[in-house]
């Protein structure tokens, strides 16, 4: 047997008997995955990379214009605030906070700033019952239900120059109102309807509910499409009342549209200004005056645009402020990952 045994020939035969050969064999085994099990970990880096960049590739153009068109106006406008500009001409005439220490002193400004709250309480406080008393009525099965919507909705699409422009025709002394009310037989309640300081103010709210509520009806009723039909058959097996239904059910269900809609009526009601224009241009008696109408008064008609400019910085920091605030306190409880405010500790 031992004669069948061939020893290895040639010039590596003392290198494959060398004890060593096979432990040289196993390293150069165990090496080669190492190296591959390395290329493998460069993949990853790349892959990350390549995201980083898709993601910066379409974020960048909607970045760049935030910066061009929301970032380079404001701080244009805190510049041109601390100078007496007409708008023509270099900025030579430094004043300061000097603008911001007249709007605030100026009784007007001051007045359009309670104005502009005194829509949002009423904005909310109107629209927000009577939307969702509509949306609860437009979800349940009736005739003409896709036409009521339809209809309800139209005046929000309508574009504000023409809805003013409609009611400041029916508002009008003798006008087509008037002419209804004495239809009815309330002639006696006719009233100069944009020209009376005392209701002005609450005829713009009339047009501003007409104009908007349909928002909320439509953001109610797609919000109640996420209320499972489940709970409401086992409220009705448990012998709960319509009331009680909706009290414990949908409204606490519809809470996250009904905050953001909230949010949207406040920050439009802060900047509102077409609607007014067309009605009042902030009259009469500047007793409709709002931010944005005396921001265009002082500006563009009177050419102080360094003034201007400042009370336009004041709106944003006010806009600002609430924004975050409303967002901190009301719409941080639609976000479970959100850290929520500490409690004071009895």
């Amino acid at each position: 047997m031992a004669d069948d045994v061939t020893a290895p020939v040639g010039p590596h035969a003392d290198a494959a008997t060398s004890p060593h050969a096979g432990a040289a064999s196993r390293t150069t085994r165990e090496a080669a995955p190492a190296a591959g099990g390395g290329a493998r970990r460069r993949g990853p880096l790349s892959a990350s990379a390549r995201k980083r960049l898709e993601i910066l590739f379409f974020v960048a153009p909607a970045m760049a214009l935030f910066v061009v068109f929301i970032v380079t106006p404001v701080v244009q406008a805190v510049r041109y605030s601390a100078f007496n500009w007409n708008g023509l001409g270099p900025l030579d005439d430094f004043v300061g906070l000097q603008n911001y220490a007249n709007a605030l002193r100026d009784t007007i400004f001051t007045d359009a700033v309670l104005n502009n709250f005194f829509i949002i309480a009423a904005s909310i406080a109107i629209q927000l019952p009577l939307g969702l008393a509509i949306a609860l009525l437009l979800n349940r099965e009736i005739w003409g239900r896709t036409a009521l919507r339809v209809i309800i909705f139209v005046p929000y699409v309508l574009a504000e120059v023409v809805a003013g422009v409609i009611w400041f025709m029916l508002l009008q002394p003798r006008g087509i109102m008037d002419a209804l009310f004495a239809t009815v037989g309330l002639e006696e309640y006719t009233q100069l309807w944009l020209g009376d300081p005392d209701i002005a103010l609450f005829t713009v709210m009339v047009v501003l509910t007409w104009k908007y509520v349909g928002l909320a009806i439509i953001l109610f009723l797609a919000g109640l499409q996420g209320v499972p039909a489940d709970l409401y058959e086992a409220a009705q097996l448990d012998g709960a009342s319509w009331w009680q239904v909706q009290r414990r059910i949908t409204i606490p269900l519809l809470g996250p549209t009904i905050r953001t809609w909230g949010f949207l009526s406040m920050i439009g009601s802060l900047q509102l200004f077409d609607m007014v224009w067309i009605l009042t241009k902030g009259g009469p008696a500047n007793s409709t005056m709002t931010m944005a109408v005396y921001l265009i008064n002082q500006g563009t008609n009177r050419s102080l645009y360094g003034y201007a400019s400042a009370v336009a910085v004041i709106l944003f920091v006010i806009s600002l402020v609430l924004a975050a605030l409303y967002q901190y306190f009301i719409l941080r409880r639609d976000n479970p990952d959100a850290p929520q405010p500490r409690k004071a500790r009895r």
